[in-house]
């Protein structure tokens, strides 16, 4: 009989290029980075990187206070993004999951920006909304409401640029949702249709409990992805006017790439993983029955 060491020694010899690999791509950027955030490091500068301990996560939470605007900036647009891709994605999911003529052609164009380049995407969003020639002010003018200055403005940059994050990911919350409708049992609906429920209570109280699982998980992997929204950001305003629409992505990229203060951009990545490392621990909490 074979001892146990000898059957690992072949298994471990077929995961070991996966475990290498694993290391170098994922586990050597972590502990650099957390390296990194420990010294004070000018990209540009011939001085060496000088150990200077927790100083840089100090002056971040403590004393940035564009840390703290950037943070406020990355939340809101999450809100804002997530709100209306969830509600947007699961009516959707129920007009898809109903029966009418083309369903399958309208469905997969639906898709389509969800296939997308961001960038190419988020070029194309910004000649739409441009206060005098844009396409969007042009059909706000066919109802008679005042042409708006979209991501030219303090105001409202957050909210365009959650409008065209929900253009691109509304399919992706529509996918997830429609296959929990296509799986959901059908021995309650027939119970509440014999019962005399409309389809509103049928929906509250039955469809959308039994879908909370399906949305929760898609919430989750929005959420993570709204956070870290970067491409048509940077793309589309840089973070600007100002600093009205500057995420934490953006900030750490602007420290790190423009300003050269590799030291302090590698503290705020680790910050900016601790707060999606949280939120990702809430979200799952609320996927669990009760």
């Amino acid at each position: 009989m074979k001892s146990p060491r000898t059957v690992l020694k072949p298994q471990f010899a077929f995961i070991s290029p996966t475990l290498v690999f694993l290391l170098l791509v994922v586990a050597f950027p972590l502990v650099y980075v957390l390296y990194m955030s420990t010294q004070e490091w000018y990209l540009a500068s011939r001085v060496p990187p000088t150990f200077v301990g927790l100083k840089n996560y100090a002056e971040i939470i403590f004393k940035d206070s564009r840390f703290g605007s950037a943070l406020k900036n990355t939340f809101l647009f999450t809100l804002i993004a997530l709100t209306l891709q969830t509600t947007l994605g699961v009516l959707c999911a129920l007009l898809f999951d109903t029966e009418f003529k083309g369903r399958g052609i309208v469905r997969t164009v639906f898709i389509v920006p969800m296939a997308t380049t961001p960038v190419a995407i988020s070029l194309v969003w910004i000649l739409m909304m441009q206060p005098t020639t844009g396409v969007l002010n042009y059909f706000l003018s066919l109802v008679h409401i005042k042409p708006a200055l979209w991501v030219f403005s303090q105001k409202t940059v957050l909210l365009a640029l959650a409008i065209v994050d929900t253009w691109m990911w509304t399919p992706f919350i529509m996918l997830i949702t429609l296959g929990g409708l296509s799986s959901l049992p059908t021995e309650p609906f027939e119970q509440a249709k014999i019962d005399g429920a409309n389809s509103f209570q049928t929906f509250f109280r039955i469809t959308l409990p039994l879908l909370r699982p399906y949305i929760a998980v898609a919430v989750i992997l929005r959420s993570i992805d709204c956070l870290k929204t970067f491409d048509i950001i940077f793309v589309m305003t840089q973070g600007g006017p100002g600093t009205a629409s500057e995420t934490l992505n953006i900030f750490m990229f602007l420290k790190g790439f423009y300003q050269f203060h590799i030291g302090y951009a590698s503290a705020v990545a680790v910050v900016f993983f601790v707060i999606i490392l949280v939120v990702s621990i809430v979200l799952l909490r609320f996927r669990r029955p009760e």
